[in-house]
This record gives C-alpha cells, structure tokens and sequence, in this order.
C-alpha cells in the first residue's frame, strides 16, 4: 500500500476510530448487529481465517445469499486481505450461478442453506472451489462459519486503491454475462458522490432493501457506512415490514425501483404507520410515484443514470429541478455524448452517453478485447443513448440498436438471452424480445414468437420453459405467437418494425 493509497479496509479502520460506538449494522430479520468498533474486529477475525486456510490477495470469495450481517463482513474481510468479492444473483438458474463460477474461478464460497442445493448440483462443472461454507453459521450443510473462532492475527496485506475488489456480473448483451470488475477506488468515490448530492451523514439511516449482488444495494450500503451511519438490513423486501422499520427506527433514505416506493406508501396509508423520517429517495420510479412520495412525506426524490460500469452514478438531480430528466453530470465525472464516429453531438442531439473519471469501472473480466472496444479513444462506451438540454440535465434516451436493454423492476435483461433460451423450445421457430410498458415493474418482457409448421404451444408454457431455463425475472410477461416477421435485406428479422408492430402497452 503507497502512500496515497486508501481502500475500503481503511474505512473500517478509520470508522472504528471515529464513530466505535454507534452501530453500523442491524439485520432486522434476527436483531442482530455490530457497532463500528465491533466490526472492524469480526472482520479481522474472519481475515485471520481465511488466511490460515489459504486464501489471500487476488483470490475470488463468491457468495450465494441475501443480505445478512455475513454477507457485508465478507465485503470487509475481503478489503482486509485482498480478496476479491464475487456476489451471486440468486435469482440465477443454477446453469448461470455455474457460468458465473467458472468466468471467476472463485476458490471460496459461502451461501445461504436454500442455495447450498444448487451448488451441490453444479460441482461437477465447476472445478476450482475448494472450500464450501455456511453463509450463517448454523444454517446448511457446508462447513460452519466458525472463522470468528480463529485466535490467529491477521497479516496485513499491500492493497491499493486501483486494486480489484468486487466482481459484478451484468446483463448478456450477447448471450453471456461479463463480470464488471471494481476497484477500491470506485466504491470509495461512488460512497463520496452519494454523501455529498444527499447530505447523508452518521445521523442518517439506511433501509438496505436492494441485495448486496446489485450495484445500488451495495453502494447504497457501503455510501452509509463510509458517513458512519446505520445500515438495517432486510433480507428480502416486504412493504408492511418495510414500513414499520421506517416509523420505527426512523429510516432516512432508501434506493428504489419500481414497485417499492409505490409499495411503501400505500401501506403507510393502509397502516397508518409514518413515513415521514424518509427525507431521500434515490432510483428510477415513475413520476406518479415519486410525486406521490414527495406529496405524502415532504421529502426529496433523486433522479440518476449509471451503470455497474460507472460504479452507479454518472449523473444526478432532484426530480423537481427538471421532471423527467436524469440530472447533471456527477462532480468527479466527465459525461460526453457521440455520433456513431464519436463525435461529440450538441445540446439538444440524442447521442451514446461516453463517461471517463474515477468511477469508471476497471474493465470486464479476462475479456481484452470488449474492455478495448468499450475504452475506445479513451471513454467508456455505455451503449445508451442520451440528450443534454442547453441547461445540462441528460434525458435518458434508450439502448444503442445493438445493445437494446430490458429492465424489469430494476433488473437488467438482454434480449439476446431471453431469445436464446426461447429458441431451445422445440417448437419455436424464431423468436424476438423486447421491452414494454408494465404497470408494475415499470417495463417488463414480450416475446414474439414464429412457431414451426404443425407445433402448437401456448404462451403460459413458453413462459414456464423459459423460466427453467434461465432466471425467473428474466422470462417474458408477455407473449404473442405470429406467422410470419418483417425481414431485413439480410433475412433476419427487422426488429425496430417488430417492435412497432407489436409494443407498446400490452393486455394480460
């Protein structure tokens, strides 16, 4: 470690210092917790561990489980050692949790006992875990967590600011997922961007509802734990559950995707219960929800536009400075948008959104050649299209035409891969996927769906099949089956006029 290095292992160090006393972490589920000082020593307990086993700088720990007390101290120990943090979605279909394992090659794995099946499934195609533990100490059938139990010192280790420590699987644009690979540096400056744009302090506390595998879940937790605030912790979102955690502890802020905040305060007016405390709300809802937040609380709605590969943020603002918009342009981001040449367009023009800065992530996973395409003439190319207005707030515009993108309750889904799973239906012929509006998730799935000569099928078993195959947020809502698609010169379906054809609000 230089001189001018600081990584999420000195937060802890330095949080113990400054605020010991008062408590970083509360899972609701059980009334567990650590205060700052108590967990800095449990993570160097767990490092102590890992290390007498084997485990050191650069090696993967994967984790297979919802949001625990475990689940975040991992996020520690891994910082202490050197580690690397692979969390799993475990909405994965166990063919995708093995991908996963097999593009990290983690050495480590701890999981919940509901997700201990699936690995044990899978460990015939996945060669390079050695070592099985419990998420929870007490819970499942791999080794317990008794790693607090070591009496051994922890070796410090040299880690850098720039060095890896999280690996975060996105969406198949293609077919397959890429690991998104942050560094200390991305995750520190993400938390200082989140603290400054909405003022959150160690007075604050945060209702951690996203999982600890999502972007936002995690910096929403760790952007609360760098101020020294408080983090409670639910494993699984329930809106009456919700609610009470909110009038009764207090909660100031929260990340949301639709439906969530929707859900928060229907069940406020159906309990009676207060929301009131709930000052900052940042996501991606719809405008009848956040105006509704906004009216029943008196509180803030934040607007954003990221990615993973932006460590979350790229811009941000107050729904009410410009409805509809996603903000301006993050203080240490520099936000440009190209012309299919990369050339930059003017105010008012839809172009790619680029992005350079220290939130830029380090690159994808043992993929050379996509980090080269998307750093090309130094940017992050995101594949999404943009406009600035003469004011600077970004207008979200969509996916580039190669690169469309669903996101169903905050989720990121890629067309490619709901097609590819479809296709191994032996009736469907062919078959394109497509976003649309849902009053629900905000956009959810349809699948269009030309079926071979003499099959039949219908939409509910297309859906069941689909949802076998690959995770279940990633099936279609929607299904239609016709005769025929419009083509391109080449023969391949013309997707855009698909899309016209057959988008837009769809009947259940």
């Amino acid at each position: 470690m230089g001189l001018y290095d600081f990584t999420f292992y000195d937060l802890i160090n330095r949080n113990a210092v400054s605020f010991p006393g008062n408590t970083a972490w509360i899972d609701a589920d059980d009334g567990r917790h650590f205060n700052y000082k108590e967990y800095k020593q449990t993570v160097d307990k767990i490092g102590a561990g890992l290390q007498s086993i084997g485990i050191g700088k650069g090696d993967r720990i994967a984790v297979l489980g919802k949001n625990s007390v475990e689940f975040f101290l991992l996020y520690g120990t891994a910082a202490a050692i050197g580690a690397i943090v692979l969390p799993i979605n475990w909405r994965l279909s166990p063919d995708e949790v093995a991908y996963n394992f097999n593009d990290c090659t983690p050495v480590i794995v701890f999981a919940d006992n509901e997700f201990q099946k699936t690995i044990d499934d899978i460990k015939s195609k996945t060669g390079s875990i050695k070592h099985f533990y419990n998420l929870k100490n007490d819970e499942g059938g791999f080794t317990s967590f008794n790693l607090l139990k070591n009496e051994a010192k922890i070796e410090m280790a040299d880690v850098s600011s720039d060095d890896d420590f999280v690996i975060i699987h996105t969406a198949a644009v293609s077919g397959s997922p890429r690991g998104a690979v942050l560094s200390h540096r991305n995750v520190l400056t993400a938390n200082i961007h989140f603290n400054y744009y909405l003022n959150i302090s160690s007075a604050d506390v945060h209702l951690n509802i996203l999982p600890l595998f999502h972007v936002g879940g995690l910096f929403m937790a760790t952007n609360t734990f760098h101020a020294g605030g408080l983090n409670i912790n639910m494993s699984k979102f329930d809106a009456p559950a919700a609610v009470q955690i909110i009038d009764e502890k207090k909660v100031t802020v929260m990340f949301d995707f639709s439906p969530i905040l929707s859900q928060v305060v229907e069940e406020h007016k159906k309990s009676g219960r207060s929301i009131d405390s709930l000052k900052s709300v940042i996501g991606l809802d719809t405008p009848v929800n956040i105006e509704e937040y906004q009216k029943v609380t008196g509180g803030t709605f934040y607007c954003m536009y990221g990615q993973t590969e932006t460590s979350c943020l790229a811009t941000l603002g107050k729904y009410n400075d410009r409805p509809g918009s996603a903000g301006k342009m993050i203080q240490l981001a520099k936000v440009r948008l190209v012309d299919d040449n990369d050339g930059e367009v003017s105010a008012g023009n839809t172009g790619e959104i680029t992005m350079k800065g220290p939130m830029i992530f380090k690159g994808y996973w043992n993929l050379p050649g996509d980090n080269a395409y998307s750093f090309r003439n130094g940017w992050h190319h995101t594949g999404d299209l943009g406009k600035f207005d003469n004011d600077g707030f970004l207008w979200y515009a969509g996916r580039k035409a190669d690169k469309e993108l669903i996101k169903p309750g905050g989720e990121n889904v890629y067309p490619a891969e709901v097609e590819k799973a479809i296709m191994e239906h032996p009736s469907v012929q062919n078959t394109v996927v497509f976003g649309v509006p849902d009053p629900k998730w905000k956009e959810g799935i349809k699948a269009v769906c030309i079926l071979k000569d003499g099959a039949k099928l219908d939409a509910a078993e297309l859906i069941k099949f689909v949802g076998q195959k690959i995770a279940s947020f990633k099936k279609p809502q929607y299904v239609q089956f016709v005769r025929d698609f419009p083509l391109l010169d080449n023969k391949t379906p013309d997707r855009m006029k698909i899309k016209e054809m057959y988008g837009g609000p769809q009947d259940k």
